[in-house]
């Protein structure tokens, strides 16, 4: 089969749906399989793909551009390139897909936010993905979606038949462990500037990582105790403006750190530096820091929505989503227990396992692999 793979979403940051086009790539490319791989990116992003061998996937670098017009190029010059290349099918990797396609199709849907949290989201994309959405739930051959939770809300949102959409969850790359290296990790302080003991969040700032109530409860925590400081590691991204005006309102400043966004080369050791990782989200599609967290080794408290009860269950501390007084009683009570912190650990040591690329990147094979034969 001769494979198509639409990188062209893939930011050269990568988090979240990033992650997943970024390993999906590498993963596909170590499988011994006979699928040839071509894959279609912005020219500037070949540079996150230098450890692929030459040769083995042939990458169609294509000219740097907006969003808005990389939806345009998806719908006249993406199915040029699927024909001049004689492509057998086109997996379009971050919700959208051409409208006519002479080969067959498979998207990816990461989380069906922007039905179930519009508000939460710029103009833009609340006026173009659900249309583009509803069409690529129509005109694809097959479906994915990175969590179970994803999948029935796909289900129920866009009445697709079950049978149509199919559940590959996302893995966590073997970067993401325990790291005993007192220099890495004394390297990683300094880059920083993080305090000695630290409370962390991992993701981008918008409004659906909830983070004003985990300032509030934050808050509450510095009342006993001083010495925890909290870790913000993320890009900003958009409606931001509640989240700065409870720094100021509570004077958190002195004990409230914003990284920016942490590359994947630092990221396990920011996880490892880190005594409680913490997750508030209002909603996920699948939510890799909290596993990512797990596979460090990092005690995980987060909020009990449907995607953490899948994906962290039992093996970490869940709280009712919205509840700051929870979640201070979630963080009150594991910073004062070694014991529990070390329960936890090891619970989300063994819960990461099942997260894996290779994986992911077997199970999307098979995907292709009952197309062809159907």
């Amino acid at each position: 089969m001769r494979i198509g793979l639409d990188a062209t979403p893939l930011p050269l940051e990568p988090t979240g749906a990033g992650t997943y086009i970024l390993q999906l790539i590498h993963a596909l490319a170590e499988l011994d399989s006979e699928i040839e791989l071509f894959v279609f990116l912005n020219r500037s992003r070949l540079l996150l793909f230098d450890e692929i061998p030459v040769g083995q996937i042939k990458f169609i670098p294509i000219s740097d551009n907006t969003p808005a017009w990389r939806l345009v190029w998806e719908q006249v010059g993406l199915p040029s390139l699927v024909r001049k290349y004689q492509l057998d099918l086109l997996h379009s990797l971050h919700y959208t897909s051409p409208f006519k396609l002479p080969c067959l199709s498979v998207v990816t849907f990461h989380d069906m936010t922007f039905f179930m949290y519009p508000h939460l989201h710029t103009v833009s994309k609340r006026l173009l993905f659900p249309f583009y959405i509803h069409y690529s739930a129509r005109r694809a051959n097959t479906l994915i979606a990175v969590s179970e939770t994803t999948r029935q809300d796909a289900i129920r949102i866009l009445a697709i038949p079950e049978q149509k959409i199919v559940t590959v969850p996302n893995g966590v790359s073997s970067d993401f462990r325990p790291i005993t290296d007192q220099n890495l990790l004394g390297e990683c302080r300094r880059k920083y500037q993080l305090p000695d003991k630290f409370i962390l969040f991992v993701g981008t700032l918008e409004p659906r990582k909830n983070i004003p109530l985990l300032l509030r409860a934050y808050h509450r925590l510095l009342r006993e105790d001083t010495g925890h400081h909290l870790v913000l590691a993320g890009n900003q991204g958009w409606m931001t403006g509640e989240v700065w005006q409870i720094l100021k309102d509570l004077q958190l400043d002195e004990f409230v750190h914003l990284t920016g966004y942490i590359p994947l080369s630092d990221l396990p050791m920011i996880y490892n530096l880190a005594r409680i990782f913490v997750y508030p989200s209002l909603y996920e599609g699948f939510g890799l820091p909290p596993v990512e967290a797990m596979a460090c080794g990092t005690p995980v408290i987060a909020s009990a929505i449907p995607v953490n009860q899948e994906h962290v269950g039992e093996a970490g501390l869940l709280f009712l989503p919205g509840d700051e007084m929870s979640l201070f009683e979630n963080l009150r009570q594991l910073i004062n227990d070694d014991q529990m912190q070390a329960e936890f650990s090891a619970k989300g040591l063994e819960r990461s396992k099942a997260f894996t690329w290779r994986s992911c990147a077997l199970s999307t094979l098979g995907v292709y692999q009952r197309l062809a034969i159907t």
